[in-house]
Formats: C-alpha cells, sequence, structure tokens
C-alpha cells in the first residue's frame, strides 16, 4: 500500500473527526497573561465554535488516528469497518498545528483518537502532542483533548496539565445500550475517569486559591456526548442522565449528537436518522436546566411518553401544560418566575429587573426586549396589558407553535 501524503492523512482524519459534537472552546481565556507566545482564544477567526460570549473560536479538529481496536456499532472508524485508515505522528500534528496558526486559518487544536495499540499507548500520544505544543512552541491557543478513559488515570490526569478542556464521552444515556452497542467499553471505566479529573479540576483550583503561582489546570473544566436516537432511550431518560452528569461530575458541556447512519452499518442500529429537531429540543432542554432554575422532572412532565413534543420547544410546551402558573406581572414577579415565561431570556429577565426599579414597564418595553412579543404576550400582565381567558385559549399552541415548512426548513 503506497504511503500516505500529509494532506492525505488530514483529509481522512479531518473527516473522521467530524462525529464528534463536543467540541466547543466555551470558558477560557489565554493561558497566561505574560508577553509573547503563539495562539489566542480571544481572537476572532474562522468559526468552527463559539464562546458563551459570542466570540468565535476557530479550531483544527482532527483526529490522530481512525485505526482502532474497539467494535463500536454505531462508529464509522469501529474496527471492523471498512473504511481508509490513516495515522498521524505527534510531530505531525504539532507541525500542522502551528503552520495552520502562522496563516491564521486556526485558533486551537480539538485532538481526538481511535484506539491503537493500547490505551495507555494512544493517551500518551496525544497528551505529547499538547505538552510539545505547550512547552516546546509557547503555544498559548486553546487546546481540547479526548482521553480515553480506559487509560491509566495518571496519563487522563496529565490531559489536564497542558489542555484547556478535556472531554470523556459517555457516549450512550443507559448502561444497557452502552453494553450492547459499545461491548469493548466500560461504563465503570468512564465514569471512574469522569470522577478522577473532576478532582484533579477541583484540587488545581484550591491550590489556586492559595497560591498565585499555581498552574492553570483544564481551566475550562470537561465536558461529554451523548449519541441520540442510535437506542430505544427516550428524551426523559436523556434528559435525567445529563442532569446527573452535572450534578455528579461537574461536567462544563453535555453535548448531544444525532445518530447518523454510516457506512456498512450493523444490523442492531436504526436504518435512519432521528428528526434533528430532536437534538435541538434536547439542547434546549439543558440551556433549561442549566440556567433557567428547571429541574429534569418538570421539563419531563411538559413530554408526552418521555418525549419532548417536535413543534415546540420544552419551555413553552411547560407553561402550556401549567397554565396555572400563569401569567406574570413583569412588573412584581421574581427572577425565578420571570424565567419560566416562553420567550424572555435571561437578558431579557436582567433588564426587566433593572428598569422596573425606575418605572413600571409596558407591554411595549417588552416587546422591545424578545424577538416575538406574540408568544410573550399570553403569558405576563404589564401596565397597560392584562390577557383575557388564557386558560380558555384551547388553540393558543397551535396559534404559538412554528408552522410545519418551517419546522421542515430547520430538518433540511
Amino acid at each position: 500500500m503506497a504511503r500516505l501524503t500529509l494532506s492525505e492523512k488530514l483529509g481522512i482524519l479531518a473527516d473522521a473527526a467530524k462525529y464528534d459534537a463536543s467540541c466547543a472552546s466555551s470558558g477560557t481565556a489565554k493561558r497566561d497573561s505574560r508577553k509573547g507566545g503563539l495562539g489566542s482564544t480571544e481572537g476572532m477567526g474562522i468559526c468552527h465554535a463559539y464562546a458563551p460570549d459570542g466570540r468565535c473560536i476557530s479550531l483544527l479538529k482532527i483526529l490522530l488516528t481512525n485505526y482502532c481496536q474497539f467494535d463500536c456499532h454505531y462508529c464509522i472508524n469501529r474496527k471492523s469497518s471498512n473504511v481508509r485508515r490513516a495515522a498521524f505522528t505527534v510531530k505531525e500534528v504539532v507541525d500542522l498545528t502551528i503552520g495552520f496558526y502562522r496563516r491564521n486559518y486556526i485558533e486551537g487544536l480539538f485532538l481526538s483518537s481511535g484506539i491503537i495499540r493500547s490505551p495507555d499507548h494512544t493517551m500518551s500520544e496525544l497528551v505529547e502532542v499538547a505538552r510539545q505544543l505547550r512547552e516546546d512552541h509557547e503555544f498559548k491557543g486553546y487546546i481540547h483533548l479526548k482521553t480515553i478513559p480506559d487509560a491509566d488515570p495518571e496519563l487522563i490526569a496529565q490531559a489536564g496539565m497542558w489542555a484547556d478542556r478535556v472531554s470523556i464521552n459517555i457516549e450512550l444515556p443507559t448502561s444497557h445500550a452502552l453494553a450492547r452497542l459499545a461491548p469493548d467499553k466500560s461504563e465503570t471505566r468512564i465514569t471512574g475517569a469522569m470522577a478522577g479529573m473532576k478532582d484533579s479540576i477541583t484540587a488545581a483550583k484550591d491550590a489556586s486559591r492559595r497560591f498565585r503561582s499555581a498552574p492553570k489546570y483544564a481551566p475550562a473544566g470537561q465536558s461529554t456526548q451523548m449519541i441520540v436516537g442510535a437506542d430505544a432511550a427516550t428524551d426523559s431518560q436523556i434528559i435525567d442522565r445529563a442532569a446527573g452528569l452535572y450534578h455528579q461530575y461537574g461536567m462544563r458541556r453535555v453535548y448531544y449528537s444525532a445518530f447518523s447512519p454510516i457506512p456498512d452499518a450493523s444490523a442492531v442500529l436504526p436504518l435512519k436518522r432521528p428528526p434533528l429537531m430532536r437534538e435541538h429540543r434536547l439542547y434546549q432542554s439543558d440551556w433549561l436546566i442549566r440556567f433557567y432554575g428547571f429541574d429534569p422532572h418538570e421539563i419531563n412532565d411538559a413530554g408526552e411518553n418521555g418525549m419532548l413534543p417536535l413543534d415546540i420547544d420544552p419551555k413553552l410546551a411547560w407553561a402550556l401544560k401549567f397554565r396555572e402558573s400563569f401569567p406574570v406581572d413583569v412588573n412584581r414577579a421574581e427572577r425565578e418566575r420571570l424565567l419560566r415565561v416562553p420567550g424572555l431570556g435571561t437578558k431579557a429577565v436582567k433588564t426587566i429587573l433593572q428598569t422596573r426599579r425606575y418605572r413600571r414597564l409596558r407591554l411595549d418595553d417588552v416587546g422591545r426586549l424578545t424577538q416575538s412579543i406574540a408568544k410573550v404576550r399570553p403569558f405576563i400582565v404589564a401596565a397597560d396589558w392584562r390577557p383575557t381567558l388564557l386558560t380558555d385559549l384551547a388553540d393558543l399552541r397551535g396559534r404559538l407553535a412554528p408552522r410545519s415548512e418551517q419546522l421542515e426548513l430547520f430538518a433540511a
């Protein structure tokens, strides 16, 4: 077999990395304030990921190799898959990262890998890439490493010394699905690696409070990913699992990736992908838990048979199901109740709380804070507005739900 060129390797291993959704750069800043060094996490560039404040972070997203000893049914790079294989050396990944940065193509690196030789060997090479970038090239840009849960805990811990963020993918929402679709993986090892990373991050934060010179350790935390639609798990099961991961392991983000059919697929997998809108609704639910004070059971109560509605967002679904909680007076209600109003985001609620200290808000005032006053209007009371017959509007859902062609456009 002819030896692959670096360009050919890049084509194969960049394409193989596209299935990992847990690629984001939120929650970090430049590694240190000293002058010099390469890279920046704060500039603008080619958009591949967004920070919470809207900054665009361009990342080189590749696999170290798509060779793999594991045979996960849902993975295009599994051992039995008929795909073209390639592998970078550590030096090639380092040189590519520095080269792309110098051309202003990227501001950081997202590096994952299949399992080659052994989990320890693979993990050591991932860590070595990050170490060389930081120490040998003084790279100050963003680095996100995918860790190998089966590797030695000490190797996994080393990843946080050089990376801004580490990710340890839970893969599937239930133990049964993981055992059936990823027989080489162990939920115990995955969650054990998550717990170990949480302890290391906590210890580093404690050290930084006591010692100004303490080195940063995974400052952007850890993240994980769940595949949606590859098994029979309901939205309720996925939401409950995500909430548990946030609570138990201090996750910064849980990512949801709609299952996508792959070539030479296993017979145990679905024949088609789930609606992309399902993935979107799960992200919205995740946002409600993290920033709006919703409990998982509240979101689950808004659905039917464990599934979120696809035609309306989960916040609106909850409001329609529990109409007795509305209307909410924008001039009197506390923050927690205002956050429950469909169409009002956290920034809008903050502005309402600040403005009403000086004057009473009218409907037009609220309208300037939201993209759709029609969505907000049935659920609020303002100085010049009070909805009538809210509990009798049987067609309210139909009025507020997007038209079917809008949903089809999103799915496309």
